[in-house]
């Protein structure tokens, strides 16, 4: 049995709020502790693809019929989330591409429906060290690498372009058996999955193009702002390399 035991913070705005459903406290706790519950199972069997909302929705709306009761739950598992887990639930909308939608289509149909992603709240060191997954720093490693590249190609990069720069790192389409990653075209399109990135159809008098460009997750603050310190420092220790180079070989 999942059980919570919810504090009494906005007590007053929560049953204010709570005294239009005619259900009772039991069942208001039990609909919020199973949406919770789903959260966290959805969170950790899809490696941290979007929670779909309708999908938290339904838990509620299989036995209750009142209109707003699904929005009131959600919002009260997300305060229960950040008090209890340290967890941000996050509600991701599909970002309008930064380039034009003129002869594009999007390859992900479900991407206008709302959803949410699971964030940590806690700070990084302690979240380095008591939450992250060392097993999965490859994979961080991984989108990092992809996402600095389409961020130095000014947010988008073709499909060719990209893979051009990932064989440069000695990651190949065509490996389906990556010591660390398995197949690497799945490794991609798992950060399409979960957000990093989007993969739109652009047409051309050449024919169609795949065009990638970094979605909401890898537009999140915390991400982009990490994203350009590192590329920052990687660029810093290039440059006194290449002014040591010269002042040590030039004469």
């Amino acid at each position: 049995m999942f059980l919570f035991v919810f504090g009494s913070g906005r007590m007053a705005t929560t049953a204010e709020n709570f005294s239009q459903f005619d259900i009772s406290e039991e069942e208001k706790d039990k609909l919020i502790a199973e949406v919770i519950r789903c959260v966290l199972f959805r969170n950790h069997q899809n490696a941290g693809c979007p929670i779909k909302r309708d999908e938290l929705t339904q838990l509620v709306t299989k036995n209750y019929r009142q209109r707003s009761l699904p929005a009131f739950v959600i919002n009260e598992a997300r305060s229960k989330l950040a008090s209890i887990f340290g967890y941000e639930m996050r509600e991701l909308q599909r970002s309008r591409p930064l380039s034009t939608n003129q002869g594009r289509s999007t390859q992900q149909n479900v991407a206008d429906a709302k959803s949410y992603v699971i964030i940590s709240q806690l700070p990084a060191n302690v979240h380095t060290k008591y939450v992250e997954n060392v097993n999965a720093s490859h994979l961080n490693g991984f989108t990092f690498a992809v996402i600095s590249i389409v961020h130095l190609a000014g947010g988008k990069i073709a499909e060719e372009n990209l893979w051009h720069h990932l064989r440069r790192l000695g990651l190949f389409e065509s490996n389906e058996n990556h010591p660390a990653l398995g197949s690497i075209k799945q490794a991609l399109e798992a950060l399409v999955q979960q957000r990093y990135l989007q993969k739109d159809k652009v047409s051309g008098p050449e024919g169609n193009t795949l065009i990638y460009e970094l979605a909401e997750r890898a537009l999140d603050n915390t991400i982009s702002k990490g994203v350009k310190e590192y590329i920052s420092q990687v660029q810093f220790v290039t440059k006194k390399s290449i002014i040591w180079c010269s002042s040590v070989f030039c004469v």
